[in-house]
């Protein structure tokens, strides 16, 4: 594997190794703090971002190497109409490795195409996400101790959340997973995922709009936020923002042993009251999202250990 740009380019078989890797660097993080000593990262976020940029940044630095790029569209040559493949080759030119977040689906497997140094996908407008669900699958190792045999509720913004699609895809590869899809009708998952993903797959789903009666039921529960970014009428966000609303009196309901997860930022979605409750784990996902991206930087770059 030379780039991700795409969570379907992992292997059940890849992913438990990166997880088995992330472990390791957990519990063993002197051993890996030199191994990307003189090699450079290079982030460049065509949309803004917090936690995948600083936690691709802060992966390489804790592997010895060291970080360049930009944080905006605006401070790039793309504010002069360069061109996603210009941009790539210059960069290949100063750095080993790229992270590129982009609004357009498909910009960073243009990258990919043009450049002889790995390209990782970052975000790809409604695309795809493949790091985000790389930490979201070692949060759901850690806590429920597997990835399969579970039922997943997927809550939200499921057309246009790319966190959702690329979760979808990922743990279609595991046995005896079972999806709730939890949405209002505009926000369904795609007929392509549900066709190409599930239905192709023989996974078992089914889809609802009612929260209350999916939560006794799940192992996982994904919530997402409405995305305003992605809607070109605001009185349709203003409509459907806050059509889920997880509150610590709907968690009495839940699973005893039941997770939240979450892919950040959160607005109105999960109440400051949930953060206290032990299913809480959106922010164990940021971390765990460190930890995996400096497994796969080190599989991108053949870094031996």
């Amino acid at each position: 594997m030379r780039d991700l740009i795409d969570i379907m380019e992992l292997s059940a078989e890849e992913i438990d190794g990166l997880i088995k890797t992330a472990l390791d660097i957990i519990a063993n993080p002197g051993k890996y703090a030199e191994s990307c000593k003189r090699k450079k990262l290079a982030t460049l976020f065509f949309e803004p971002s917090t936690r995948t940029r600083l936690s691709f940044e802060a992966a390489m630095l804790e592997l010895g190497g060291s970080v360049i790029g930009f944080s905006d569209a605006a401070c790039s040559s793309a504010s002069k109409g360069e061109s996603v493949a210009d941009t790539a080759r210059v960069i290949e030119c100063y750095a080993d490795i790229i992270a590129m977040r982009h609004p357009k689906e498909g910009a960073p497997l243009v990258a990919a195409r043009n450049v002889d140094i790995p390209v990782i996908n970052a975000g790809d407008g409604g695309h795809n996400h493949p790091t985000q669900t790389l930490a979201d699958l070692l949060t759901i190792y850690r806590e429920k101790g597997r990835v399969d045999n579970l039922t997943i509720g997927l809550c939200g913004d499921l057309k246009f959340g790319r966190t959702v699609h690329s979760l979808i895809s990922a743990m279609s590869r595991y046995t005896g997973v079972k999806f709730v899809l939890i949405s209002p009708e505009e926000l369904r998952v795609p007929r392509y995922i549900v066709t190409d993903v599930l239905e192709a797959r023989g996974i078992e789903y089914e889809e609802t709009s009612d929260l209350d009666a999916a939560l006794p039921k799940l192992d996982v529960l994904y919530m997402t936020r409405v995305q305003k970014e992605r809607f070109f009428n605001e009185q349709d966000y203003l409509r459907l923002k806050d059509s889920y609303i997880l509150t610590a009196e709907k968690m009495k309901t839940a699973p005893e042993k039941m997770i939240v997860m979450h892919p950040l930022p959160r607005v109105n979605e999960i109440s400051v009251a949930v953060d206290e409750d032990p299913r809480a784990c959106y922010f164990k996902q940021v971390r765990n999202g460190k930890y995996m991206r400096m497994a796969l930087i080190l599989k991108l770059l053949e870094v031996k250990i």
